[in-house]
């Protein structure tokens, strides 16, 4: 079994300063941005960059990861205070509307609801997936949503009703209005 080595402190440094930097770049470019830039901002050099993330995926998870296991735990803060299917809505709000504010997040999310192929998107996929399973089982038990409905269905829709909305106004203020004509015919 072989050993993992701690992180040298130089190596950390870069890490850190890698996804603070990346971070910046994919809020100002999206998820297109340059990333020669990105080592070039961090002052450091490609090769580094991509010792640390050997993908523009692994870059773009690893700088919103923080984010997306934020808007996983709502789910159940939002469950906590509100029956199942108004939980599952408001969640889904919160998902579309931070996909809309944060660029880069869409595609992130997207490619963790995505078939075929290895997945790419593991933690930030896993988070979002699980929070999604609790709320739609939830609100099948009450019998607020329909049984045929998985919880990568959900997901996949709010991709769309983000997407929808911002095509109509790129402010995401339609939001509420795409899933509530969503979820009506969501429910059984």
């Amino acid at each position: 079994m072989a050993q993992v080595r701690p992180m040298r402190a130089d190596a950390r440094r870069n890490h850190e300063r890698l996804l603070e930097v990346a971070a910046e770049a994919f809020a100002e470019h999206g998820e297109n941005a340059s990333l020669d830039d990105i080592a070039k901002r961090a002052g450091v050099g490609s090769g580094t960059l991509y010792r640390h993330f050997p993908t523009r995926q692994a870059l773009l998870e690893a700088a919103y990861l923080d984010r997306i296991e934020a808007l996983a735990a709502r789910a159940d803060d939002i469950a906590a205070r509100l029956p199942p299917g108004e939980a599952l809505v408001e969640w889904l709000n919160e998902l579309s509307a931070g996909m809309i504010q944060v660029r880069g997040l869409k595609t992130l999310l997207g490619s963790a609801v995505t078939d075929g192929g290895p997945a790419v998107v593991t933690a930030c996929g896993d988070s979002v997936r699980n929070a999604a399973a609790r709320l739609v089982g939830a609100a099948q038990r009450e019998g607020t949503l329909r049984r045929d409905v998985d919880p990568i269905d959900v997901l996949r829709l709010a991709h769309g009703v983000a997407t929808a909305s911002e095509l109509a106004d790129g402010g995401g203020t339609r939001i509420r209005r795409y899933l509530a004509l969503l979820t009506e015919g969501l429910r059984p």
